[in-house]
């Protein structure tokens, strides 16, 4: 496959636009160089590698790449409730909350919000293939779950994927209301969540470090939301409470250093995706949407 610059479309405005990503180069090498493939399986996908990087963004020393980062990538430090100064480590300001009344959160009963600031893929019917990203790859919902019964519980549901680059906001939130149960986690590899790599290879789904959590709602059934460890991932850390009656748009948890996904499963017949990231999914191009903004309906 040639490699080609990772594109989007802007929801707000529809426009097209190429993706500043962070360490595209090494990537290129990585996952379209022959010669890549032996760092790749031999270190890059380790857990030890991503876990030495984590720790070195939470030295003090880390804090001169936070302004650099800030300018090279445009983002808005008038959304963070700390300002540039004020943050200890890169990972203290890769994880920063952000002001009251910076997202808005679809307030309709009906509505599902985005849990995280991303670009989206969202698909319709897991058992559908889609040509550009699934290729023939054997996407298993039972491998991905860990869990024959729960996978069953699920097949024909949607399946949406909210990819976050490292540029973005990196916590995460409840997409509906309702009770939420515990974390599981299930160990793996720390695979790049990029396009870069997922056009290579859908099964890293399937293959990375990844936790889930089931939500009961009494209108739109069980839920899944899971949440995708990658390279240079230092950790994802769970801040809500299992167990207890969760908000919509209420912090769930947050990523420490690196780009990651947020994925979540709905039960067949349960909601319908929005009109633009069904059409732009199935013309292999993600979609950008921010946290608490609306990606679907009740059916």
């Amino acid at each position: 496959m040639k490699f080609s610059k990772i594109k989007y479309i802007e929801r707000s405005t529809g426009e097209i636009k190429i993706e500043n990503v962070p360490g595209e180069g090494f990537l290129k090498f990585l996952y379209y160089n022959p010669l890549g493939e032996l760092p790749l399986n031999l270190v890059v996908k380790k857990k030890f590698l991503s876990e030495i990087y984590g720790r070195s963004m939470d030295s003090s020393k880390s804090k001169g790449k936070i302004l650099p980062f800030v300018e090279e990538h445009g983002i808005n430090m008038e959304e963070s409730v700390k300002g540039v100064d004020d943050f200890t480590s890169f990972n203290d300001f890769f994880v920063r909350k952000l002001k009251e009344g910076s997202r808005k959160i679809a307030q309709g009963e009906d509505e599902v919000a985005s849990p995280a600031d991303g670009k989206v893929l969202a698909y319709e019917d897991i058992k559908v293939k889609d040509e550009f990203f699934l290729k023939g790859d054997k996407f298993s919902l039972e491998e991905f779950l860990g869990d024959r019964e729960l996978a069953q519980k699920y097949e024909g549901g949607v399946f949406l994927i909210v990819r976050l680059a490292p540029v973005d906001y990196h916590r995460f939130h409840f997409p509906i209301d309702g009770v939420v149960g515990s974390s599981k986690l299930i160990e793996g590899d720390y695979y790049s969540v990029s396009p870069h790599a997922i056009r290579r290879n859908f099964r890293i789904y399937c293959e990375n470090k990844r936790e889930y959590a089931e939500l009961k709602n009494e209108k739109f059934g069980d839920v899944i939301l899971s949440e995708i460890g990658a390279t240079m991932v230092g950790g994802i850390e769970q801040t809500y409470r299992a167990g207890t009656r969760v908000g919509k748009g209420e912090e769930k948890g947050y990523f420490y250093f690196g780009g990651s996904s947020c994925i979540l499963l709905f039960q067949k017949d349960r909601i319908k995706l929005d009109e633009d990231l069904l059409k732009n999914t199935k013309k292999g191009i993600e979609t950008k949407v921010y946290m608490g903004e609306r990606i679907a309906i009740l059916k």
